[in-house]
This record gives structure tokens, sequence and C-alpha cells, in this order.
């Protein structure tokens, strides 16, 4: 029980440590690409511990909401990475349907933010907050369908993270199917949508009528903001990871040979992948209308619809 819940801990630890540097390695890239310098791959770590050590200003007009809105954020992503297994060899909990209980702990989190948004009565705050519902209802059913046609594809039976990741390690490059490649289009596009980045949202502008994310936190500070900042890192991570693991199997199965360094390297090394890969489709992309992210999530649910389709009529 003691080795359990220590590798409890360090998997906490390990998505603490790694979150922000996924965002700092988009920026790297992007900048890289546009030949700007752009700031260093750490400068979120930076960013938080300033933030971390500087006052809150908290409006009049906020209630309890606004104050226990970052708080419930942050620990609800940490929540559902209890349920989402990193490396094999660190414990996780996990049952059937963990899957969809880490969709809706995602869920609860965003509620929160997005009634933060609305709690100062600021202008900009609503918009985001509205926005950020209309997006998330477009997009959630498209996860939800391809989480339970992982279930089916992979042979697992079950909605739960272990029991997919150990039957596509048993499929090996065989999850490079027309199935799979359906289902990984379709989680792209969760992940860009989920995580507010373009063509769905640009987490790096200030101009107030285009501002989804960056509308709801407008008037956090301090503490508050760097937990929101740090709870919006831990999602994408926690997306990424997921679509790292399902897709990219290897590595998934347990060999005590192997010790702990090296999956977690493996582990690391597909994440990278991942997120080089987000931040190319951003570079090469335009922020959308919003009147047009309706045809784009319906284009992730169309592919999530297709692969589950072709699961279960085809089967492998």
């Amino acid at each position: 029980m003691l080795n359990r819940f220590i590798d409890l801990v360090l998997q906490i630890v390990l998505v603490l440590l790694v979150a922000p540097l996924v965002n700092g390695i988009i920026r790297k890239i992007k900048s890289t690409i546009q030949h700007r310098k752009g700031a260093p791959v750490l400068q979120l770590y930076f960013d938080l511990i300033k933030l971390f050590k500087k006052n809150m200003v908290i409006s009049q007009h906020s209630s309890w909401i606004f104050i226990a809105a970052p708080y419930i954020y942050f620990i609800t992503v940490i929540t559902a990475f209890i349920f989402v297994p990193v490396v094999p060899q660190l414990f996780s909990f996990g049952f059937i349907g963990d899957a969809i209980l880490v969709v809706y702990l995602l869920a609860l989190g965003r509620f929160f933010l997005t009634l933060s948004g609305l709690d100062t009565g600021s202008t900009f705050g609503g918009m985001g907050s509205s926005r950020e519902m209309m997006i998330s209802s477009l997009i959630e059913p498209s996860l939800i369908i391809t989480i339970f046609t992982l279930g089916l594809s992979s042979k697992a039976g079950s909605t739960a993270f272990q029991a997919i990741y150990e039957g596509n390690a048993k499929l090996g490059i065989g999850v490079i199917s027309p199935i799979y490649l359906l289902l990984l289009a379709a989680m792209f596009i969760i992940i860009i949508a989920e995580t507010a980045r373009i063509p769905v949202d640009d987490p790096s502008t200030h101009l107030e009528l285009t501002m989804v994310h960056e509308a709801m936190i407008l008037e956090y500070s301090g503490r508050y903001l760097a937990l929101m900042e740090y709870g919006a890192s831990l999602k994408q991570l926690i997306l990424i990871t997921i679509t790292a693991n399902v897709f990219l199997p290897f590595g998934n199965s347990v060999i005590p040979e192997l010790g702990l360094v090296f999956p977690i390297l493996i582990y690391l090394a597909k994440v990278i992948v991942i997120t080089v890969i987000i931040a190319i489709i951003e570079i090469n992309t335009v922020k959308l209308r919003l009147f047009s992210v309706p045809n784009l999530a319906a284009l992730a649910f169309i592919l999530a619809l297709l692969g589950f389709m072709s699961g279960f009529v085809f089967g492998r």
C-alpha cells in the first residue's frame, strides 16, 4: 500500500514538473519558425514562480466563487491525473469507466472556470464564459465517442484507461489502422479546442474581442492567476498523455528490468512528439471566426463517429 502511495506521488510530481514544459516547447517552436528569438523554453516556470509570490487584486463585486474557482480548477485536473496512467511502472487508480470520470472531472473544473468569469460582472468575462461553454458543448460529444471507440477497438471491452493501454500494447503497430487514424485526427481537434489553441483560440492574445480562455481569467492576478495557468497546462498535458499512450503504445507494457527512468524517458519523448505536431498545426493555421468553430467541432464529431461505426461494424 505504501509503495502504491509513493508511486502515485511520483506520478503527480512528474506531471507537475512536465506540464509547463509543453507550453514552453510550443512557444519556442513557433518563435523559431517565425525567425524570432522568443522566450526561453522554461519561461512558464519563471512566470508561475513570480505569480505565486505576488499579491492578489480581488474585485469588491466578486463572491466566494471567484476565490474558490482557481483551487477547484487546479484540484480537479490533479485528481483526473490520478486515474490516467502516465507510465506503467507508476500506480494510478483504475476501474471500469474511469475515462468517463476523467472527462467529467475536467468538465467540473471548466464549470467553475466559467462561473468565475461571470462572477465579477465583467463584460469580457461573461463573453469568454459563454464562448467557452459553447465550444465545450460542441467538443465533449466527440471526446466521449472517441473514448468509447477506443475501448471497443482495443478489444479491452472497457472504458478504463489501463485496459485500453494494455489492449493497445498487445496490438503494437496494429494501432496504425483506419479506425485509429480517424480517432487520432479527432483527438487532435479535441486537444486544440479543449486547450484554447489556434485555430479555436489564441492563448497569447489580449485582444478582447477574440479572447475565450484569457477573457475568463482577465480579473485574476497573483496566486489565483498562477493556479489558473498551471491548471490549464495540466489539462493540456492530460489530453496529450492520453493521446500519446493510446496512439503511441510503445512502452506501455510493464517490464521490471527497465526500471523507472527508461519508461519516463519514453513517455517524455511521446509527449514531445505530440507537442511538436500541435505546434506545427498552430503555426500553419489562423484563428477561425467564432461562428466557424462549430464547423471544426462537427469535423471532430464526424471523424469520431466514423471511427466508432468502423470499429462497431467491421471490428479491427
